[in-house]
């Protein structure tokens, strides 16, 4: 009875050590199995454009050139302009001692002349657009040509530009800014030659001409 009560322990024995051994082994090979890979995090960056154009080669050199360009344009229009008020300051002080026939002849003389200045200054603001965007188009195509290019390089997913007034990013480590390294490259590279006008007839680039717009002065109505 002895015996086979000790026969019994030993036996439980050897089943709790076998079982033991079982889920060491399962545990080790759990262990020892390759983890699953995890999903790659994109890379990401942002720069200020703002600044980039700011500092790149050759901004200065496009912006003196249309300024130069655009004296002509306001030097035209500004001759209107004076012409027009001249007509109008001598209407005004005329307009009692006048026939009916004579008030309406110069009224309409004074619309004319308006409507020649509107149409003229529409149409050279038209043309600095046009020569704005010659002067900053080939300017634009080198800066995003260098931030491909560094993309690429450094394997960035994409790259955010905190510069425009549609940023909604508020916050973000300096270490992801890129805006440095674009600006060396553009540096490097060197500036863009100014593209010269499409037409000799348009001489000017960018906005309106500042200071030159419509007379305040409106021309009287025919009596």
């Amino acid at each position: 009875m002895t015996v086979l009560v000790r026969s019994a322990r030993a036996f439980g024995l050897l089943v709790t050590l076998a079982g033991v051994a079982s889920v060491a082994s399962v545990a080790s090979a759990q262990l020892s199995a390759p983890a699953p890979a995890a999903a790659a995090v994109p890379k990401l960056a942002y720069l200020n454009s703002q600044a980039i154009l700011a500092s790149a080669p050759g901004r200065a050199d496009a912006e003196a050139l249309f300024e130069k360009e655009m004296a002509t344009y306001k030097s035209t229009l500004t001759k209107m302009q004076d012409s027009l008020k001249s007509m109008v300051d001598a209407y005004g002080k005329s307009e009692a001692t006048l026939s009916a026939p004579a008030r309406k002849t110069q009224g309409e003389a004074i619309q004319r002349k308006e409507q020649e200045y509107q149409t003229r200054a529409a149409s050279m603001e038209q043309q600095a657009r046009q020569r704005e965007s010659e002067l900053v188009k080939p300017l634009m195509e080198q800066i995003q040509k260098i931030i491909e290019a560094v993309r690429v390089e450094d394997g960035y997913a994409m790259i955010f530009d905190v510069g425009g007034n549609t940023s909604v990013i508020v916050g973000a480590d300096k270490s992801l800014d890129i805006t440095d390294k674009v600006i060396a490259r553009l540096k490097a590279a060197g500036p863009i030659t100014a593209a010269a006008p499409a037409s000799a007839v348009k001489p000017g680039p960018t906005a309106a001409p500042a200071g030159v717009g419509r007379p305040s002065t409106k021309p009287p109505a025919p009596r």
